[in-house]
């Protein structure tokens, strides 16, 4: 099944990332965990390597590519839909890309961690009979694999943000129902001329903590801080592309960065196959509350100090609260509906990561 890729061309400009060594964090080698800290610290992206989720991750894309080939009239019967559900199908067209709300072009198919794990009991919702029949032996083993992978990550940031041993394995529980989910996406192939003016999934920070992708063309991009350039991520193979997201920039007062990027068409002679992706997203319990870890961190609690608005770490909203509100601000058919309650808006152009809490704190269709 797999196709003969075209090299990843060498005339666009790319962004260099750290290469963090999974198995040198989890034996507990401080150089490598400096080097992690850097990478969370400044961009808040890396790829990690060693994983050992390689066999998972193939068994996926079999899984993604059966369902995204079932009849569209099939797959609808599990779409998302409008009222901040994420779990289920989505299909291209759906979500905005821009504030002028250009469809992006890209379907995928989420599975709740919560789902994966309970199997075949629901938590939040059925999925296509494509996802069921490999939910014991790809699903549930990715996630698996995946949740343990970030947990670690996380258990090592925490040690270094100086918060109490479990202080944020603790937050991300699998006794408590959060967002967390697996999804596989499916990029159509177009033509090179097309891809240069096309955009898949327009510019955003990560709702959760930590993002585990796993990618075999380009497509990825970073908004380089500083500046207006968008750059590529290069793919490397056996190599995942780690990214943290809101709830860690917000639980450590700033200290960590999640960074604003989209997703084009892969560049060049790349652009004419399809791209396929597949991630695992680890976010806090729907209940935790996403604000700073002030009361039990002397390094976060000095950070919140010198913020220059240190009320935004403060906020009172709940992870699912926040997820579900992002969720909704993506979609089309929601872009004209606004109500007084305030949103951090992470997509709005003005807005190019999350080094230091909510910059736009108002409806999206309004940007």
């Amino acid at each position: 099944m797999e196709e003969t890729m075209p090299p990843f061309p060498t005339n666009v400009t790319t962004h260099p990332l750290l290469v963090i060594d999974h198995a040198r964090i989890v034996a507990g080698d401080e150089e490598e965990v400096d080097r992690l800290w850097h990478a969370a610290t400044t961009l808040g992206f890396w790829y990690l390597k060693n994983h050992g989720v390689e066999e998972e991750v193939r068994r996926m894309f079999e899984m993604g590519r059966e369902t995204m080939a079932l009849p569209m009239e099939e797959k609808m019967k599990f779409e998302q839909g409008d009222s901040g559900m994420s779990a289920g199908y989505k299909a291209a067209g759906a979500n905005a890309t821009d504030e002028n709300g250009s469809p992006d072009t890209v379907e995928f198919i989420n599975v709740a961690k919560d789902d994966a794990l309970a199997y075949p009991r629901v938590v939040y919702r059925t999925y296509p009979r494509t996802v069921n029949a490999r939910m014991e032996t790809a699903v549930r083993p990715f996630v698996a694999k995946s949740s343990a992978v970030n947990t670690t990550l996380l258990r090592v940031l925490g040690r270094r943000l100086g918060l109490p041993e479990g202080a944020l394995e603790k937050r991300h529980s699998d006794v408590e129902t959060s967002g967390s989910e697996a999804r596989c996406i499916r990029k159509p192939a177009m033509s090179e001329k097309a891809a240069s003016s096309a955009v898949a999934i327009g510019g955003h920070t990560d709702f959760g903590s930590l993002s585990f992708l796993h990618n075999r063309l380009g497509g990825l991009q970073v908004l380089t801080p500083g500046t207006d350039e968008w750059q590529y991520v290069k793919p490397i193979p056996g190599h995942a592309i780690c990214n943290l997201g809101d709830a860690m920039a917000l639980f450590s007062g700033g200290i960590l960065r999640s960074n604003m990027h989209r997703v084009v068409p892969p560049p060049g002679e790349q652009s004419k196959f399809e791209r396929w992706s597949l991630v695992f997203f680890t976010r806090p319990g729907n209940s935790v509350p996403l604000r700073a870890l002030e009361a039990e961190s002397a390094l976060i609690a000095e950070a919140v100090e010198k913020a220059d608005d240190s009320e935004k770490y403060r906020g009172t909203w709940t992870s699912s609260d926040w997820f579900a509100r992002r969720i909704k601000n993506q979609r089309l058919r929601n872009r004209t509906v606004c109500d007084d309650v305030p949103t951090p808006n992470f997509t709005s152009p003005k807005c190019k990561s999350f080094t230091a809490g909510p910059r736009d704190m108002a409806c999206e269709s309004r940007h």
